[in-house]
C-alpha cells in the first residue's frame, strides 16, 4: 500500500502547528510564524495556521493583519466555534461589536465546540457594546452558569451593573473579576469608578 502524500502534508502540518503554538507561549513571534507558515504550505486547506498567524500579528501590534488571517480561518472552517469565536472577538475589539454577534452564534452551534462560555462571554460583551442590553445580561448570564470564574463575563457585568447604577452588584463583579485574573487598566479604573460612586474613595 503507498502512502498518501496529503496525509504525510496533513501530518507535517499539524507538527508544524504544535510548534508554532510552543513559540506563542513562550513569546517567540518570530518562530512561532515561520511554522505556522510552514504549516499552511504543508496544508493551505487548514484553518489552525491562519488562526496561529492572526494570534501572532495580533500580539505584534498589527491589528488589521491579524484580522485577515482571522477572517480567513473561519472562512475555511465555517462551522468551527473556535475559528468564529476568534474572528468575532477581532471585530467586537475592532469597532464592529454588532457584526461580531453572528459570529458567537455560529460559534455556539458548533455541538464540537468545547468552550462554548468564552463565546457566550465574549458575545455577552459584544452586546453591551453593540446596546443591546438584553442580550448582553442572558449571554453573559448563561456564560456565567457555565464558567463562574471567565474573567470576561464578570468584567461585562460589573461594567453593565455599574452602567444602569446598581453599584453594590457593580462591585461584586468587579471584586469577583479582580480575584480570578491579572487586572488590565480597563478593569482597574471600572473598579475606581464603582468605589467612588459608593464613597468609599480611600478603596
Amino acid at each position: 500500500v503507498k502512502d498518501d502524500p496529503d496525509d504525510a502534508r496533513r501530518i507535517a502540518a499539524i507538527d508544524e502547528v504544535a510548534l508554532a503554538q510552543q513559540g506563542i507561549q513562550a513569546g517567540r513571534l518570530d518562530e512561532a510564524a515561520t511554522h505556522a507558515n510552514a504549516a499552511l504550505k504543508a496544508d493551505p486547506k487548514s484553518a489552525d495556521p491562519y488562526t496561529l498567524l492572526g494570534m501572532i500579528e495580533d500580539q505584534r501590534g498589527n491589528a488589521a493583519r491579524a484580522g485577515g488571517f482571522y477572517a480567513k480561518a473561519a472562512a475555511l472552517a465555517p462551522t468551527q466555534g473556535g475559528e468564529l469565536n476568534n474572528y468575532g472577538a477581532w471585530l467586537c475589539s475592532n469597532g464592529r461589536p454588532a457584526e461580531s454577534l453572528a459570529l458567537f452564534d455560529r460559534a455556539l452551534a458548533d455541538p464540537a465546540y468545547s468552550t462554548p462560555a468564552a463565546a457566550l462571554a465574549n458575545a455577552g460583551a459584544c452586546a453591551l457594546e453593540a446596546g443591546q442590553g438584553a442580550r448582553a445580561a442572558r449571554d453573559l448570564g448563561q456564560a456565567l452558569a457555565l464558567d463562574p470564574t471567565n474573567a470576561v463575563a464578570l468584567a461585562a457585568m460589573a461594567q453593565s451593573q455599574y452602567t444602569a447604577g446598581h453599584y453594590l452588584e457593580a462591585r461584586a463583579f468587579s471584586e469577583r473579576r479582580l480575584a480570578v485574573a491579572p487586572a488590565s487598566v480597563k478593569v482597574l479604573q471600572l473598579a475606581s469608578q464603582i468605589e467612588q460612586k459608593l464613597g468609599d474613595t480611600a478603596a
